[in-house]
């Protein structure tokens, strides 16, 4: 029998989902291999349980946390997609103000109406077998993961930062430019693409395994860039990654 294969969304902007929509001929390939039994995206049929599971999006709220637990429950493996459920994301930046803060600046006099807890990152909640980070996920790192987990075969994200394969692609350093980057620390696997069209890593991907800070600070002081600054990029998109690079 086919894998049974479902998708789930919480708190983000479903643009992962849509990643895999876009495989187009790709996906019609995969299709032979497994059986789609949830995908609100794409259809409205639902199943009971799942052998592989990937989770899109934040955990917000109690009940998102109950749903998610239900989904491990039923699921033999679990893939966190994208940075949202990989690290908190942007979202992970309300963390840094009370809950009650933003839902006033959102909702107003309403605001009582809404309920929002800490933003949280799928493996804070529950066990994750894989991770495919970026914002959105690399595609074609998806077809990967899926083929490595449908032949039973190892399944590895790259441990080099973006850096090299910036200098693979020969871009000009966009610190010479005078641009802040967090390619040094970041996880490699999107062939810079931000930095080959001109600007600068974002830290979409998360950290890279023992990242060297301060290294990456000590680069910030030649170029005379402002630390306060590049803490400000640490906490955009890396979410709890963030803190552990700003402590």
């Amino acid at each position: 029998m086919k894998p049974k294969v479902a998708f789930f969304d919480f708190a983000c902007c479903e643009g992962c989902q849509l990643q895999i929509v876009n495989l187009e001929n790709e996906l019609l390939d995969l299709l032979q291999h497994v059986d789609v039994v949830e995908f609100r995206e794409a259809m409205s049929e639902t199943a009971a349980s799942y052998d592989v599971s990937f989770i899109e999006g934040t955990i917000n709220r109690p009940q998102d946390e109950a749903r998610l637990k239900d989904i491990r429950a039923r699921s033999g493996i679990l893939v966190a997609m994208g940075n949202c459920a990989h690290t908190g994301n942007i979202n992970y930046l309300r963390n840094y103000r009370p809950a009650e803060w933003h839902l006033k600046e959102v909702y107003g006099e309403a605001a009582g109406l809404f309920e929002a807890g800490e933003v949280k990152a799928v493996d804070d909640v529950v066990a994750v077998d894989f991770y495919l980070p970026g914002c959105p996920i690399n595609k074609y790192e998806f077809v990967e993961l899926a083929k490595a987990l449908v032949l039973g075969k190892k399944f590895e994200l790259p441990t080099y930062p973006v850096c090299v394969e910036c200098k693979m692609a020969g871009n000009v350093c966009v610190y010479e430019l005078g641009q802040h980057c967090l390619g040094p620390v970041t996880r490699a696997g999107c062939g810079a693409a931000c930095t080959s069209q001109g600007h600068y890593c974002f830290g979409c991907r998360g950290l890279i395994p023992n990242p060297n800070v301060d290294a990456e600070k000590e680069v910030l002081q030649k170029y005379g860039l402002k630390l306060d600054e590049s803490i400000a990029r640490f906490k955009h998109f890396l979410g709890k990654h963030g803190r552990e690079v700003t402590a």
